[in-house]
């Protein structure tokens, strides 16, 4: 095979699904080329076809799939397309990797991140297990992951989203394999993260000579890593191109409008002096962590939340930032009495919560919200959407059933959605879709106070907007306050009042989001804003 042969040629890639009353088609006469130690960028907004182009390749598509009968994928001269499962299986995760866009659905729960990596190391590569277990532990570290030989020995829940992506990120790398799919390889990190593990995917594909296909909705990712661009909408490829051409000479009105799609505005002015509506005082959260065998295992306390204090003014947005793993999410949680505190004190419009039993918090629970990280992990598979987002008025004993399906209905087209989706379930969505289902669930119970832990970060960037707009609509209609945790400065900037920077469980610095994003007064956020406004070299 020589250079001016693709690795990968897919050639009229067709998908459907099987539906009530019929079929969709996902995509449609889609083809693309991937060369040797080159990215091809797969663009477009959430539901595109994107994800379902790339599970076609590697054949992991649901049983309700339907691919075209004139598909054809090549690889090393061979049509994947029409391979036997067994001969798949040994292609799968050897020769061609990918990384998933939700690294918790793809991480099993109940084993350790070490036994994970082990397993593909040993079933693909032939070594013994402690040299397997070695081999693992060297590619956390590859990726960036702190203290790799404890994080061995932990579980994903352990993890914050930032370093389960890279756990992720260290399984597909771990075999060297010819083909990396990488199915927003970076959704979950933040901005510094983000630009070195697509670095050390960069220096990997030169190295090795990999080819890449990279998924993403992160336009400034593809101008910098990408070769060649194919841009998708409703299933279909609008244009294609090299990286160059496709952002300086663009000539479809898809793809000017998603050149054009930056999180725009400011927050809405707060007016007079608000009350305070959730207020932290020295709040101190700390885990132990196992280091070492399983016989002469020994803890050490790492200390998430090192005595922070946090006032939250009805009507306002506060930002929470800073690198994976700060503790942003830990200190959020806290405050909600979702993890245990190890200290401090917390008020709810004025009340003490701290000491409060969980079922003493249950009249609380309506009135604070939250939407999660990882959409798919937190909403149930077994639920359709109707019942997930009409299950918290139900709980809380919430209107009669003709109003709770009013209120599921009205809360769906509030996020963005039709709502004529109310019978499916989280599977059969795309992740900003389930984002918005996530929106939904929790703008119903018509709280005061939302925790939104990354809530656009699966989103592409015109979404976005759309999510940006309606919170900050249904901040002025009813006064919502959020506490907005991120790692997305440019939303931050769009969204909200204050900025707090957090890094290793304590706030850097902390101020209105102009004074902070203008002009950082530290070090580390000189850092961040960086990373996050000019493109990295």
């Amino acid at each position: 095979m020589n250079d001016m042969t693709p690795i990968i040629d897919a050639q009229k890639v067709g998908v459907s699904f099987a539906v009530d009353g019929g079929k969709v088609e996902a995509v449609r006469d889609v083809s693309f080329k991937l060369f040797r130690g080159k990215t091809t960028a797969l663009v477009g907004e959430s539901g595109s076809g994107k994800s379902v182009t790339a599970r076609a390749v590697m054949r992991l598509l649901s049983k309700r799939a339907t691919v075209a009968d004139e598909t054809r994928i090549y690889y090393d001269g061979k049509d994947m397309a029409h391979l036997s499962l067994a001969e798949m299986r040994r292609l799968r995760g050897n020769r061609i990797s990918m990384i998933f866009q939700e690294p918790m659905s793809s991480l099993n729960p109940v084993y350790k991140i070490g036994t994970q990596l082990v397993e593909i190391i040993v079933l693909h590569q032939k070594l013994g297990r402690k040299a397997a277990w070695a081999r693992a532990t060297e590619l956390l570290a590859e990726v960036r992951i702190p203290n790799p030989e404890a994080r061995m020995n932990q579980y994903p829940h352990q993890l914050s989203g930032g370093q389960r992506q890279r756990v992720m990120i260290a399984m597909a790398l771990a075999n060297r394999p010819d083909v990396l799919i990488a199915d927003e390889p970076t959704t979950a990190l933040d901005v510094t993260v983000q630009a070195e593990i697509l670095h050390l995917i960069d220096d990997l594909k030169d190295k090795f000579g990999m080819g890449v296909v990279l998924i993403t909705h992160d336009l400034t990712v593809v101008r910098q890593f990408a070769d060649h661009v194919y841009v998708m909408q409703h299933g279909e490829v609008r244009e294609e191109g090299p990286t160059r051409q496709i952002f300086e000479h663009a000539s479809h009105p898809y793809t000017k409008r998603l050149l054009a799609s930056d999180p725009q505005g400011v927050a809405n002015p707060l007016e007079g002096t608000p009350e305070t509506v959730l207020e932290g005082r020295d709040v101190r959260v700390e885990f132990m962590l196992r280091k070492g065998g399983a016989f002469r295992g020994t803890y050490e306390p790492l200390i998430a939340v090192d005595g922070l204090d946090l006032e939250l003014r009805r009507g306002e947005t506060l930002g929470l930032v800073g690198e994976s793993g700060s503790g942003k999410t830990t200190f959020g949680q806290s405050l909600m009495r979702l993890i245990h505190m190890d200290g401090g004190r917390v008020s709810f419009l004025g009340e003490p919560i701290e000491t409060k039993t969980r079922k003493q918090m249950q009249p609380y629970r309506s009135r604070m919200q939250i939407v999660f990280q990882d959409p798919f992990a937190s909403l149930n598979p077994r639920m359709s959407v109707r019942q997930i987002i009409e299950e918290g008025l139900v709980v809380n004993g919430i209107g009669t059933r003709r109003d709770r399906y009013a209120r599921m209905k009205q809360a769906l087209r509030d996020a963005g959605l039709p709502d004529t989706i109310s019978h499916r379930f989280p599977h059969e969505f795309s992740g900003g879709q389930r984002q918005r289902i996530a929106i939904a669930r929790a703008i119903a119970l018509e709280p005061e106070f939302i925790l939104l832990d990354e809530p656009t970060s699966a989103l592409d960037l015109s979404v976005q907007a759309q999510i940006i707009e309606l919170l900050r609509k249904l901040q002025r209609e009813k006064g919502l306050s959020y506490l907005f945790i991120s790692h997305d400065l440019k939303v931050v900037r769009a969204l909200c009042h204050r900025v707090m920077v957090m890094q290793h469980g304590q706030i850097v610095e902390q101020g209105p989001v102009g004074d902070v994003l203008v002009n950082p007064q530290t070090d580390y956020t000189k850092r961040l804003v960086r990373a996050a406004f000019e493109i990295a070299t």
